[in-house]
């Protein structure tokens, strides 16, 4: 296989996602160049509707249509904000929540409309993500991270992507947006899963 061929992809085709996870499993998997680890979106990859009821349901989901499409070890993670007094909503539906998916500012401007008058103690919150890998024999592996904290009342920050601007992680005073990349990763819900998944990662691409 060529040095630019990819050896890992991931099921997405949001760039700041694998930027992300590069990062994250950099550490994890001694020389994993960047290239050997490619988004949906480079390979043409076409988006499965994502019609599971859990996050680790759609994780799989992505996964196994990207493993079938490429013929290669394949990654997706499925994440979402869970906030305590809307009843876990947005949850799966995260991406989606003002109508439109991936319309990270409409979403933050409707999520705080609607928490608008809920005073800071009772603005709990958790991002939970569940990360999936699906090689090209069937094997299957699922790990579940969670950040916990509580919601600020308007967004702060230019880092991150989603809900980071409002996410303020517990023991801190920043929202994840806020924190540096390497900050995020170390405490993140995806860093977590995927830390967690790294040994099943290995092993799938046979170190």
């Amino acid at each position: 296989m060529s040095a630019s061929a990819p050896r890992l992809v991931l099921a997405t085709h949001n760039a700041h996602k694998v930027t992300e996870l590069r990062a994250i499993l950099a550490p994890l998997l001694p020389g994993l160049d960047p290239v050997d680890l490619m988004g949906a979106r480079d390979l043409g990859a076409p988006e499965p509707v994502e019609d599971g009821l859990t996050f680790a349901a759609n994780a799989l989901l992505k996964a196994r249509a990207l493993a079938a499409f490429t013929g290669l070890p394949a990654l997706a993670d499925d994440s979402g904000l869970s906030v305590d007094v809307l009843g876990g909503a947005p949850g799966i539906f995260s991406a989606r929540w003002a109508g439109r998916h991936g319309d990270d500012d409409a979403n933050l401007d409707l999520l705080l409309a609607q928490l608008e008058d809920i005073a800071a103690e009772n603005r709990g919150a958790r991002f939970t993500c569940a990360a999936a890998l699906v090689t090209p024999d069937g094997s299957e592996h699922v790990e579940i991270g969670h950040l916990v904290g509580r919601l600020a009342l308007a967004a702060h920050g230019t880092g991150g992507f989603g809900y980071d601007p409002v996410l303020v992680p517990e023991g801190e005073l920043r929202t994840c947006a806020e924190l540096t990349p390497a900050e995020k990763n170390a405490i993140s819900h995806r860093g977590q899963a995927f830390r967690a998944l790294a040994p099943a990662i290995a092993v799938a691409l046979g170190r």
